[in-house]
């Protein structure tokens, strides 16, 4: 099995792992608990018909602040506190990088690592892509490391094989110390912290505290179990 990693553009035909640590794939795998499924979408316009198409919870964010007249942002922590069938998310990053995933498409993050690493293997023919979503088309260093950690869960299949990008991200992922320090040293944590949301990095930096494992299929998101 090849494992490999790229930055926000998908190219596998087989299997593909979204990770958007800060907030995206967090918030999704926490509000799949409360909700059927989830409609991700990238302009707002869309979001707001859709939700009042459902009576649909409505959330997403812009540079990280929630946006004016939504019910809540993309905050794993707060989404907590709403439930409903259908959840119409929008963020600046990943639910674009979703609809352009052709493959057999889950989202991962640190909260569900495990998890998802097991199904990918389990429903992959032969290459699992990880997939991070950055800020803009940039590089950000906690997808790298979440990546890094999901990686390291399909690194135990003794088949699996790691091109030379994947194998850095496991490498830079080992000492969960150090990765902690770096998301929360990082731009985007900076950032959010600014925003009133250092509450949510922290969530987002626990480890394997779900077993669900979304998937996005058809323009939706829901559930896959183990």
């Amino acid at each position: 099995m090849e494992i490999s990693l790229s930055l926000e553009k998908s190219f596998s035909e087989d299997v593909a792992i979204m990770v958007d640590v800060l907030r995206a794939s967090t918030t999704i795998t926490v509000a799949l608990d409360n909700f059927k499924e989830i409609i991700p979408v990238k302009n707002l316009k869309d979001a707001k018909i859709l939700a009042e198409k459902y009576g649909a919870i409505l959330a997403g964010e812009r540079n990280g602040e929630t946006i004016n007249g939504f019910d809540v942002g993309n905050s794993p922590v707060e989404i907590k506190k709403h439930e409903g069938n259908i959840l119409i998310l929008t963020t600046s990053n990943g639910t674009r990088i979703l609809e352009g995933i052709k493959s057999k498409a889950l989202i991962g993050s640190f909260i569900n690592s495990k998890s998802v690493s097991e199904m990918a293997y389990r429903i992959a023919n032969s290459h699992i892509e990880i997939v991070m979503a950055g800020v803009g088309g940039r590089f950000v260093i906690e997808d790298f490391l979440g990546a890094g950690k999901i990686i390291a869960h399909l690194k135990n299949y003794d088949d699996c094989k790691l091109d030379e990008l994947a194998l850095a991200a496991y490498i830079a992922s080992i000492d969960d110390e150090i990765v902690n320090d770096a998301v929360i040293k990082s731009n985007s944590s900076a950032g959010l912290a600014e925003l009133g949301y250092f509450h949510d990095v922290k969530f987002c930096l626990k480890r394997n505290i779900y077993d669900t494992v979304p998937v996005y299929v058809n323009g939706k998101i829901s559930k896959m179990t183990l």
